[in-house]
């Protein structure tokens, strides 16, 4: 089995630069893109270093990356969809190399009436299936399920004692 496997010898895509940017445009007009994702699809594509380059730098002058843009469908789409903390979708984007103007920018396109209904949302749905008898073990998990879902800690704990009154 491993003498198949060895002799199998996988092949990388190669395309001309020209190729790849359209390819590339197709691919980024279908959703946003982040750069960095962007420049790996590039490499993947079996363009070299100073190639990929030229063709971030293309593409973002034509307005087809735009990493405000990513950022701001990034943070609305987790948030609306998913129903994520600002803290969890700040973490994210920073995984994706966003720089902190653009995330910022992002947080603050989330309506704040919106964010707390979702919070108190999350905080009732995560109260209500926690079976515990300890009132202390029942905030204390419901605290800590919030929190890991990226909500600001002073937040949950005031929406809690709201629930809890």
């Amino acid at each position: 089995m491993d003498e198949l496997n060895n002799s199998v010898k996988v092949r990388k895509i190669k395309l001309s630069q020209a190729q790849a940017l359209e390819k590339i445009k197709n691919w980024c007009a279908y959703q946003e893109r982040y750069h960095q994702e962007t420049r790996n699809k590039l490499y993947d594509l079996g363009l070299h270093k100073e190639e990929v380059e030229e063709c971030i730098a293309q593409l973002v002058s034509e307005n087809f990356l735009n990493e405000e843009r990513f950022a701001t469908a990034f943070a609305g789409g987790k948030f609306r969809i998913k129903n994520w903390g600002k803290n969890k979708i700040k973490t994210e984007l920073r995984l994706r190399k966003i720089s902190d103007y653009s995330i910022n920018k992002a947080l603050k396109t989330i309506n704040e009436d919106d964010y707390l209904n979702v919070l108190h949302k999350v905080v009732f749905k995560k109260w209500r299936i926690t079976n515990e008898k300890s009132e202390q073990k029942k905030i204390f998990k419901t605290m800590q399920y919030v929190i890991s879902r990226g909500f600001e800690s002073s937040l949950v704990n005031d929406c809690i004692k709201q629930l809890i009154k």
